[in-house]
């Protein structure tokens, strides 16, 4: 019965995973990556929709970011949707791609990423370490209630830290890679 418990737990935790990788994907490192504009919306025909949706976003260099659109009519709209994104980008049109060159990073501001990458790292260990908890509580109320023999609740206990650690470290590993992709020069 309570190995839902630490299936419910695993999903979780993996969903805070998902969650940190996203939110990781957004931060721009210098090198040009179509994630960057996930979060630009573009005025067409009659409503705001993800730039996705009005072309296709692609890194053809390592600093330029292109975006084909499907309809030539939206280019100055999509160059006015990355500009109201406020991602520090300056969009260019040559009437049938933006073209969307990345500046090098400062030190300073690669400094002030790697604390952004950090906090959202820290945000996802909190998480998984509150479901960690929720889930070590339902495990004690099912022993305390005798749905759960002691033995396999201490060892579902157990896995439940295991699978802890196992998510941990995967964030863990996410921050120290995104960190040198920032800092590399």
């Amino acid at each position: 019965m309570s190995s839902k418990t630490l299936t419910e737990a695993e999903d979780r935790m993996k969903k805070a995973l998902d969650h940190v990788r996203h939110e990781l994907s957004g931060i721009r490192t210098g090198k040009a990556s179509p994630q960057l504009l996930d979060t630009v919306k573009v005025e067409a025909y009659g409503s705001h929709v993800p730039i996705q949706q009005v072309g296709t976003v692609s890194a053809p260099e390592a600093r330029l970011l292109v975006v084909q659109p499907w309809d030539k009519s939206l280019i100055k709209a999509i160059c006015k949707g990355i500009n109201e994104a406020q991602l520090g980008l300056n969009p260019t049109d040559d009437g049938n791609v933006v073209r969307i060159p990345l500046p090098t990073l400062t030190e300073e501001r690669r400094k002030d990423l790697v604390k952004l990458i950090s906090k959202f790292a820290e945000e996802g260990r909190v998480a998984i370490r509150q479901i960690r908890h929720d889930a070590n509580k339902e495990l004690k109320s099912l022993e305390d209630s005798g749905a759960l023999p002691a033995d396999d609740a201490k060892r579902q206990t157990a896995d439940v830290q295991k699978i802890t650690d196992k998510y941990t470290s995967s964030i863990d590993e996410i921050l120290k890679k995104k960190t040198a992709e920032v800092m590399e020069v």
